[in-house]
């Protein structure tokens, strides 16, 4: 049959809202008219079927109908109705720019993918957006977009930039040998530590001693004995892990500096222009300090305070050709208030022409919902045994084009060890969740995908940053700005005996020892993203709607947003599926 023929079918179906198999498309372009095909089949095909699968169609063809839908080709009978259902899945450009900090701010304005009129059938995208009806520019006034802006007001705004979206992809057009993907920091299977005390002494040093080799030069450093045994007077500097933070009676701040000889106290004046920069450290933290030693030796009079820091330098690398990577994370599959509807939404567009180009998919954890994560979590589950939980989501991620590289990491929902880093799932989760090939990796990684490395960690630390820090400096209306912070200390838990558990081992596989080009983070359930120095940062959000538990913490989730990356540019367009 002519090539032209299962295209148009598929483009017809798309039009409508509807996904189906290629070898659904196949027999309805083979059909004697294959017109009155689409329409039988489409009508047999159940209520809650995400696509057209080839057994409806020979079911519906052979006159055995297993269901009743509403036809899409009969004009007259429905057109009137459908043409409400104008859902679009537009999104917004790239970051804007403007420093504040160092720090360039985007607005997080999103777009639509959600029918304005009548709901379209379950499972099925919107009939414009999959149609390829041009999709209206989104902008902040509109009171069906949710706006807010990651950072200070002096960065500039970015405007709503819509996105093309064509009909059906059937036949995305792939070259799998143009990709390129490797992991690097993956510590599944390499775990070491035994929880004796040698095991932290181990991860600590390790931290100090790479960290301090991105300090030490730009201070004068001497080690805490070596200060200890000074005269007194004279220029200092010392590069140490924070030990302990207290204020004097005067309101000054003593920071007691550790390093592998000892500890040694730093006084931080309160009227000095750095006394600000206290309420971003974090206790065990790596810090440089420069400055002059007390006449008597004993304290060092603190001027400036070093972060390991992004290089102000920085330039990130970008893939040779256009291609991009959809950034998701939280799921919480099994969970009642899981977004299925949105999900198939998002899943059916990635059929699309519109998302051919997106080729990786790269999950930032909590696949699943859990088990016993908080209290009373069993009286909101959907699935209440965990493997069904992974089973469940095993057959959503199904709903994902076959042709794409999907990698994933846990997260604290997940069924392994609370304690970061956390290793990728034992074999029997990954039998479970062997769809697609896709890549588990452990909780923090770098995943390089054509050139553009992506630090991928699920998020749990984010919880303390935003309560320690002052809500300027971090909060959850603006994740992207506590991964700011994440990234000037270069690593993703450095607080130890919070609410972050942490796990020692050999070394710090916490460390962000090189700057990437892309941070991916979850867990809040908040959508922000931003760049820092030239590194973008992301919270790409989650799929579950708010939980009773939530609504008791007072989170109000961003769910159904879908950030997709544009590798060669790093530019971020976000699509909004709820």
């Amino acid at each position: 049959m002519p090539l032209e023929e299962p295209a148009r079918i598929a483009r017809e179906l798309a039009s409508h809202g509807y996904a189906a198999d290629r070898e659904a498309i196949t027999l309805l372009a083979g059909a004697e008219d294959p017109e009155t095909a689409l329409v039988v089949a489409v009508e047999a095909t159940p209520d809650d079927a995400l696509k057209l699968s080839a057994a409806d169609v020979r079911d519906a063809l052979d006159g055995k109908p297993r269901g009743r839908r509403d036809p899409i080709s009969a004009a007259a009978d429905g057109e009137a109705e459908r043409s409400e259902a104008s859902g679009t899945a537009s999104g917004v450009g790239g970051p804007a720019s403007g420093e504040a900090d160092e720090v360039e701010t985007s607005e997080t304005v999103s777009g639509e993918a959600t029918a304005n009129g009548t709901a379209p059938p379950d499972g099925a995208a919107t009939a414009e957006s999959a149609a390829g009806a041009e999709p209206d520019a989104v902008t902040p006034e509109d009171p069906s977009v949710s706006t807010g802006t990651t950072g200070d007001e002096q960065g500039e705004e970015g405007g709503g930039v819509p996105v093309e979206t064509k009909g059906s992809a059937e036949g995305r057009d792939i070259d799998p040998s143009l990709r390129s993907l490797s992991v690097a920091n993956d510590m599944t299977g390499r775990s070491t530590g035994t929880g004796e005390y040698g095991d932290f002494v181990s991860t600590f040093r390790d931290r100090y001693e790479r960290l301090a080799g991105k300090l030490k030069g730009r201070v004068n450093h001497r080690n805490a004995d070596a200060l200890s045994a000074s005269p007194g007077g004279g220029e200092a500097g010392m590069v140490g892990m924070v030990a302990d933070i207290s204020s004097t009676k005067s309101g000054h701040w003593i920071i007691d500096l550790e390093d592998t000889t000892g500890v040694f106290p730093c006084l931080v004046m309160k009227d000095r222009p750095i006394a600000g920069l206290v309420d971003e450290l974090l206790y065990d933290e790596v810090i440089a300090v420069e400055g002059s030693l007390s006449d008597d030796g004993s304290i060092l009079f603190v001027d400036d305070i070093h972060f390991p820091n992004v290089p102000r330098t920085f330039e990130p690398s970008t893939a040779d050709r256009p291609v991009q990577a959809a950034l998701i994370s939280d799921v919480h599959v099994g969970s009642e208030e899981f977004m299925r509807d949105a999900w198939q939404r998002f899943t059916s567009w990635l059929h699309t022409e519109a998302a051919e180009r997106i080729e990786y998919l790269l999950i930032a954890g909590d696949m699943v919902e859990g088990v016993g994560v908080y209290p009373d979590q069993d009286e909101e589950l959907d699935i209440v045994d965990i493997f069904a939980q992974y089973e469940a989501f095993a057959e959503h991620l199904k709903e994902v084009p076959g042709d794409m590289e999907i990698v994933m990491i846990p997260g604290n929902h997940d069924a392994v060890r609370l304690a970061e880093p956390q290793p990728g799932f034992d074999e029997e989760l990954r039998d479970i969740m062997s769809v697609h090939d896709a890549r588990i990796v452990s909780n923090p990684a770098v995943v390089t995908v054509e050139g553009v490395s992506v630090l991928m960690y699920h998020g749990v630390s984010l919880d303390e940053v935003i309560a320690e820090l002052p809500e300027e400096k971090a909060s959850y209306d603006d994740p992207d700005r506590a991964m700011y912070q994440l990234l000037k200390k270069r690593h993703v838990a450095p607080q130890f005996g919070g609410h972050t558990r942490l796990a020692p081992e050999e070394q710090d596989y916490l460390v962000i020892d090189e700057v990437p080009d892309v941070f991916h983070t979850g867990h809040v359930h908040k959508l922000g993203w931003g760049k820092y120095r030239n590194v973008l940062a992301v919270n790409s959000g989650c799929w579950q709607a708010q939980t009773d538990f939530q609504k008791s913490v007072n989170i109000d989730p961003d769910a159904g947003f879908a950030p997709v990356l544009d590798l060669d540019t790093l530019e971020m367009t976000v699509h909004k599926f709820s």
